[in-house]
């Protein structure tokens, strides 16, 4: 919590390896955040829903409400399980048990894959994933048929001649 800076709209975080790096954040998850910080100045944001077992270090436990950090398996299961009928348009609700929802890593990766469909360039691409080669990153900034069609159609200069 002490590394967010909502009006800045980033945060700092320990990324791997020890090494410190920002995330930045939209104007939506803006909007939700004040609703996982709860008033809270202390702590991990993404908390679970009871106390802390006894043991737990104390960076991985809120010192305001003794709630533990939420784990990213459980942050993954609430996702995919939140998500079943989104990923899913056509099924019913009640086979929502036997529906597979989105993962937290297809949803980083969709985003990229928009943004690069947007036109945004590699060396921002690279920034927002945090990948360290364009190799890694190509295979999840694939625009599609669509966005491919659009970016040669903008280009065409027959078309831009009749403007």
């Amino acid at each position: 919590m002490e590394d967010l800076y909502p009006q800045d709209k980033r945060g700092r975080i320990t990324a791997k390896g020890g090494a410190m790096d920002w995330i930045h954040w939209q104007s939506g998850t803006a909007q939700l955040l004040p609703q996982l910080i709860a008033r809270r100045a202390r702590g991990p944001l993404f908390l679970t829903d009871r106390k802390a077992p006894a043991g737990t270090p104390t960076l991985d436990m809120c010192p305001e409400t003794g709630r533990g950090r939420l784990s990213y398996r459980r942050a993954e299961e609430i996702f995919e399980e939140s998500t079943r009928l989104l990923a899913n348009p056509l099924a019913s609700p009640d086979d929502i048990e036997d529906l597979d929802g989105w993962t937290l890593h297809r949803l980083q990766h969709s985003a990229l894959t928009h943004d690069a469909e947007g036109g945004t360039s590699t060396p921002m691409l690279l920034a927002r994933s945090r990948h360290a080669s364009v190799r890694s990153l190509e295979r999840y900034a694939r625009p599609g048929v669509d966005a491919v069609a659009r970016h040669v159609a903008e280009r065409d200069p027959a078309a831009r001649r009749k403007r």
